[in-house]
């Protein structure tokens, strides 16, 4: 390994690209190469032997990139295991924080709402790690299968997103929620229409910072982290990249990424 090779991040769309925003500007002088695997997207309603044969095919491609690093920008993904997707390359591997630690210190009461695919919530991962953290917290886990589609076919201004946020945080309202936290990386594309729906005496949290925190610990750990030049992001997926493109907009400084269409069967 060295610290000139770029980082990888995986996504099973576009909703990576909220973990790679935090990447880039905790990390600006990093190179990254970002798969988003939009020709298959939503992973979080596949079967798991599905799921891990997609993440192998992503991390393979990436491997062949001569990456350092490989951030799993989803938490679908990251809830199969990361430490199953370890050892399989020389690079570590790093996935999504659940986020336990910001929940309790933004929840005073300790009522906690957590929002993912079905495939997070039904692991039950987030909510053993929050009563692992504190056995007197209240946990809200609500999946929300509608959120990944409309988002990735752009309709953040639709009636259907509104009623789809108004449904999925019904149950937090009822319960008097204080904290919320996306668990799922395309939901921070609507994280303002989330906090306005819940309004100002809930936090809603994106895991994102965390998780960027903990790829530049093991970074400094293996002496891989580097400090000077500016870092280009090269943004890839799998089907629709001019959709991919006006995603990015809304995340990336758009002038720093190249776009390319992949086929991760050919490196």
């Amino acid at each position: 390994m060295d610290k000139m090779q770029p980082i990888g991040v995986l996504d099973s769309g576009v909703g990576g690209l909220s973990v790679l925003k935090c990447l880039h500007q905790m990390l600006p002088y990093e190179d990254f190469i970002y798969v988003g695997d939009t020709a298959r997207t939503p992973y979080g309603t596949r079967s798991e032997q599905e799921i891990r044969g997609f993440v192998g095919e992503i991390i393979d491609w990436l491997a062949a990139k001569n990456v350092k690093q490989v951030v799993i920008a989803c938490n679908t993904l990251t809830m199969l295991g990361v430490d199953s997707l370890r050892g399989t390359h020389p690079f570590g591997v790093v996935g999504m924080s659940k986020g336990a630690q910001q929940l309790l210190a933004a929840s005073p009461n300790k009522k906690i709402g957590v929002l993912a695919t079905q495939f997070t919530i039904a692991s039950g991962l987030h909510k053993k790690a929050i009563l692992a953290a504190d056995a007197q917290a209240q946990v809200y886990p609500v999946a929300c299968p509608k959120f990944v589609p409309l988002i990735e076919g752009e309709r953040f201004d639709s009636p259907e997103l509104q009623q789809a946020i108004a449904e999925y945080t019904e149950p937090f309202k009822k319960a008097g929620v204080e904290a919320v936290i996306l668990s799922c990386t395309h939901y921070p594309f609507i994280k303002e229409q989330i906090e306005a729906d819940l309004g100002p005496n809930v936090k809603v949290l994106d895991p994102a910072a965390a998780t960027s925190a903990d790829a530049i610990a093991a970074l400094k750990e293996e002496g891989l982290l580097r400090t000077e030049g500016k870092g280009r992001l090269q943004v890839c997926c799998t089907a629709d990249l001019a959709r991919v493109e006006r995603l990015a907009g809304r995340m990336l400084p758009v002038d720093d990424c190249d776009f390319s269409l992949i086929d991760l069967k050919e490196n």
